[in-house]
């Protein structure tokens, strides 16, 4: 067998024992947690301890705990994540309504964050002065600004002040067709986006400047330089190609946070995604959308990791393990 196809297979063995563990992990946690989606029917007085009794029979939390887990995993292996408790639909259903409008959103953050820290995280170093410090600047500010802070300010000053924006929500009242519909979801969207590209931009930029000057410090960038190659040049043909290892680890690395930091933002700007079904299954309790939307969240994030590594490995043979 090839020592691809190995590594391939090694990798997706590691994928599913990794899957299996979180499973257990959040399942346990899950059941471990105080209260419970049928505790508020203590408070309501036509719930009765029987009606209680027969909704737990009916999701099959009359069962014992590792009952109730192999069966879940049964069910889990089919894409089946059970029926949630507060709307009664399919778990599969209410993630898949959603996980496009999170996955788009932050996809399109990612590729604005990466091509704006290369941009500008080169640029900084390569001109230093004045241009360097003040694109450090700009960077130690980005990484320290709070999310929900810069999205209440943003929402705050062209939201409500100004009116250039929409406030929240994904379309207008009057829903449109076609291309005018896409125009309004990307009008919509300006300040969320906004909001990602900036908080998650600063460190970023600081470790592709950190990582070009290193480069530029090399001995074959200065023969380079010494035999005159232009800017354009030595950055398509020496950093470029230096940097690209260390950038796909990174991506691997920043896929949790597709899904993991849309949580507040999508309460602030009520976006009806992933992370606010996430947030308001919390407060519900509703356990089978809870442990949907982590395993999902967990597939993606190895899945993600997994192809970073075959991606890795395409560039560089050399790490084949």
């Amino acid at each position: 067998m090839k020592p691809t196809l190995l590594l391939f297979f090694r990798k997706l063995l590691y994928l599913a024992a990794m899957l299996w563990l979180i499973s257990l992990i959040t399942f346990g946690a899950i059941h471990m947690a105080p209260n419970s989606f049928f505790a508020a029917g203590g408070l309501n007085p036509n719930m009765t301890p029987e009606a209680i009794a027969h909704l737990k029979a009916v999701y099959g939390l009359d069962k014992p705990l590792w009952i109730q887990y192999l069966d879940w995993l049964k069910a889990m292996l089919h894409l089946d994540f059970g029926v949630s408790f507060a709307s009664g639909n399919r778990v599969i259903d209410e993630i898949g309504a959603r996980i496009g409008i999170t996955l788009g959103i932050n996809l399109v953050s990612m590729v604005l964050i990466f091509w704006l820290a290369f941009r500008y995280g080169i640029r900084s170093a390569l001109k230093g002065g004045a241009y360097e410090s003040t694109m450090k600047q700009l960077s130690l500010l980005s990484y320290a600004m709070p999310s929900f802070y810069l999205a209440l300010l943003l929402i705050l000053v062209f939201g409500l002040k100004l009116g250039w924006f929409p406030m929240a929500g994904l379309e207008g009242l009057e829903p449109k067709q076609g291309p005018a519909r896409w125009l309004d979801i990307a009008w919509h969207l300006v300040l969320p986006v906004t909001v990602v590209v900036f908080t998650g931009l600063g460190s970023l930029m600081l470790y592709i400047r950190s990582l070009t000057r290193e480069i530029l410090k090399s001995d074959y960038l200065f023969y380079a330089k010494a035999r005159g190659l232009s800017e354009k040049i030595i950055v398509r043909r020496y950093i470029y190609p230096n940097l690209m290892p260390f950038i796909v680890t990174i991506l691997g690395l920043s896929l949790p946070g597709l899904l993991g930091g849309s949580v507040i933002l999508e309460q602030i700007f009520s976006i009806d995604g992933m992370g606010l079904l996430f947030y308001q299954s919390a407060l519900a309790r509703d356990y089978p959308v809870i442990m949907g939307i982590l395993v999902v969240g967990a597939f993606l994030t190895l899945l993600g990791n997994m192809i970073a590594d075959l991606v890795l490995l395409a560039i560089d043979p050399h790490r084949r393990r």
